[in-house]
């Protein structure tokens, strides 16, 4: 017998009906913020807590994963025109994303947390620290770490970097003093890379908290994504 249609399957969600009549879950991320998402150029390969996350996603609805590689800038964009069903990758929850996307009930809560060379903890371990006209701050462009650092460091040195595959070795090589992203991701570097420490990850300067985004106004498949 014939299966049921899409839309009599999925209701009145574009996105579920999408991915049904295809068989492919197309999933923004970034590829450069680990431990959630990488991108290794070298061998081809997608990694990452939520490439995982991904990929269990596609397989429970059916549906091969397909990622897409985008800029930190380009979720909302993508998202909108569907070039992607769901953005995923340590992406933050923000009042500015809320407004042109849905974003899911969070997977994650942390908060910004400086890291820099190990023996330079107690030099930036506090904004008021940093915020010194004598502190270069490096920061990946079109994320909430650019948001941050701008909102937050006025007075400092900031050093807007594009790949941030490579941001940290500027750390390690002394071109820049810190950076400041979300804790998992200095915990990560930290572990990776022993010239490196995450100042006090378990007491962030800020409180945050990741998801992931779809379509707005879809609302069968954000509550399907919720209870997923």
């Amino acid at each position: 017998a014939e299966g049921p249609k899409p839309t009599e399957s999925h209701g009145s969600s574009p996105t579920l009906s999408r991915i049904e009549s295809s068989g492919v879950v197309k999933i923004c991320t970034t590829g450069d913020y680990r431990p959630f998402t990488y991108f290794d150029p070298k061998a081809k390969e997608w990694s990452g807590i939520d490439v995982d996350m991904g990929r269990t996603f596609a397989d429970d609805l059916d549906a091969k994963p397909e990622f897409v590689r985008i800029d930190w800038d380009e979720f909302q964009s993508k998202i909108r025109k569907g070039a992607c069903d769901i953005g995923m990758g340590g992406l933050s929850i923000t009042t500015e994303r809320a407004a042109q996307l849905y974003m899911s009930d969070p997977t994650t809560q942390d908060g910004k947390t400086p890291i820099t060379q190990c023996g330079k903890v107690d030099k930036y371990d506090s904004i008021d620290k940093i915020n010194d006209d004598d502190v270069e701050v490096i920061t990946p462009k079109g994320g909430t770490n650019e948001e941050f650092a701008a909102e937050h460091f006025p007075e400092a040195k900031v050093i807007k970097w594009d790949d941030n595959n490579t941001i940290f070795d500027q750390i390690i090589k002394g071109k820049a003093d810190v950076m400041v992203t979300d804790a998992p991701e200095t915990k990560w570097v930290a572990h990776e890379e022993p010239e490196l420490c995450a100042v006090n990850p378990d007491k962030p300067l800020n409180f945050s908290e990741q998801g992931y985004a779809i379509r707005s106004g879809d609302d069968q498949m954000l509550e399907y994504l919720n209870t997923w």
